[in-house]
């Protein structure tokens, strides 16, 4: 979503590859909720989950990457906001200025995808939080982290609260000596709900585009509500991509072995906690308390050692295959991020919803694998050609011209002979 380019103009390719793979690794996740009733993401006692078979592609996609390539991307925002800050401050722009124009039609354009076509839109809540992210920019990366690691604990005990507190009034239910027994029932009764509710997504969902839209539109606040409710995930995440901009991570600046230090340090305990939390759903029959708590909560921590494992070891396997014709595909689909987001989310409304191919709920979890590798195909077959041609991908081109109040050249111009 970004050009990535340090202050003497030269590509970061190792930027650019991450968030290519990034990108991909969204929508591997992200294909259950183009494909089926929301709850069915975090639950798939919501829908998708009638065989071993549903459960197992369930838990291989929340092991390797629920929240994990989101976590990435959130990262990665945070480091090229930085790199255009000290861009601009090279040039002899206001950073301010040049920020906040791009983070404003950022939001425009997130308020559009989510209205008019996807609900899990992620662009308006990073426009949001990186206004916030702007002030911690003189922040050395000792101190970012710091603060970083804060946040995130905080975010995690406030949500673990909140909802853990849900959790143990319903457990109040079923003992009629408790003073809370009727709370709990109140609670359970509107989990029980969302059986309901999935069935009036399929029918929302399967049916013409504008019942879908007023549903959307009768939602306004929900891209605020999402906000409030990952900042506490989203902003931390943002300063440690500023903080392993500013330390050489990002860039491949570290040595071989200190990034494979760091993925063995954060992996297995991310793997291991990962592994826990999923038992406990397995283990409750994933019940949708439980599966909230587990989203919401307590697989938090798992998700961002993972992260950070995930990150160093794409950058130990980009600095390896860096002259690969692969990686130079990926580079250019992390290039064009932001055209790749938005296009799959049109074109993968347009096989599942009513008013395209109707597909939705009626494609199995391990078969959704394959649109999404359909869909990783796409953007490495585009992204490459398109750049070769053009300095920007289409939404690229379109959010700089805006941001920066002109027309911004979009073509190459070919080198003198």
């Amino acid at each position: 979503m970004r050009e990535d380019r340090d202050i003497t103009g030269d590509r970061l390719i190792t930027l650019d590859a991450l968030r290519g793979f990034a990108v991909m690794g969204i929508l591997a996740m992200n294909i259950v909720a183009f494909a089926m009733p929301e709850m069915a993401y975090v639950s798939p006692k919501a829908y998708g989950g009638e065989t071993s078979s549903d459960i197992a592609a369930w838990a291989m996609g929340f092991l390797l990457f629920d929240g994990k390539m989101r976590g990435l991307f959130s990262i990665l925002f945070g480091a090229s906001m930085l790199l255009i800050i000290d861009r601009a401050e090279a040039n002899g722009q206001s950073p301010r200025a040049v920020h906040y124009r791009r983070m404003a039609w950022l939001a425009v354009f997130g308020l559009c995808h989510f209205f008019f076509i996807w609900w899990g839109d992620i662009l308006f809540l990073y426009a949001s939080v990186g206004c916030i992210a702007f002030g911690f920019r003189k922040w050395e990366a000792r101190r970012l982290i710091k603060w970083a690691i804060g946040l995130f604990t905080l975010g995690v005990v406030l949500t673990s609260l909140f909802f853990g507190a849900q959790l143990f009034i319903a457990a109040q239910a079923d003992n009629p000596a408790s003073p809370m027994a009727e709370a709990g029932r109140d609670v359970r009764d509107e989990y029980a709900k969302i059986d309901a509710e999935v069935t009036e997504e399929l029918a929302l969902y399967r049916g013409p585009y504008g019942p879908i839209l007023d549903e959307r539109l009768g939602s306004a606040a929900n891209p605020v509500v999402g906000v409030l409710m990952t900042m506490l995930e989203t902003l931390p995440l943002m300063m440690l991509g500023m903080a392993l901009f500013r330390s050489g991570f990002l860039t491949g600046s570290w040595t071989a072995e200190a990034y494979r230090r760091i993925a063995l340090r954060w992996l297995p305990p991310g793997v291991l906690l990962t592994l826990i939390v999923g038992w406990l759903q397995w283990r409750s029959g994933f019940d949708y308390i439980v599966a909230v708590n587990a989203f919401m909560a307590w697989a938090g921590p798992g998700r961002l050692m993972m992260t950070i494992a995930y990150a160093a070891l794409l950058v130990l396997l980009i600095r390896r295959a860096a002259s690969s014709p692969f990686i130079a595909r990926v580079a250019a689909a992390g290039r064009a991020a932001f055209s790749n987001y938005l296009g799959t989310s049109i074109v993968m409304t347009t096989i599942f919803y009513g008013y395209g191919l109707g597909l939705f709920g009626d494609v199995g979890r391990w078969t959704l694998y394959l649109y999404c590798a359909a869909m990783w195909a796409v953007m490495l077959l585009w992204s490459k050609p398109w750049l070769d041609r053009y300095r920007y991908g289409p939404l690229e081109w379109l959010w700089r011209s805006l941001a920066r109040g002109s027309l911004q050249p979009m073509k190459k111009v070919a080198p003198a002979q």
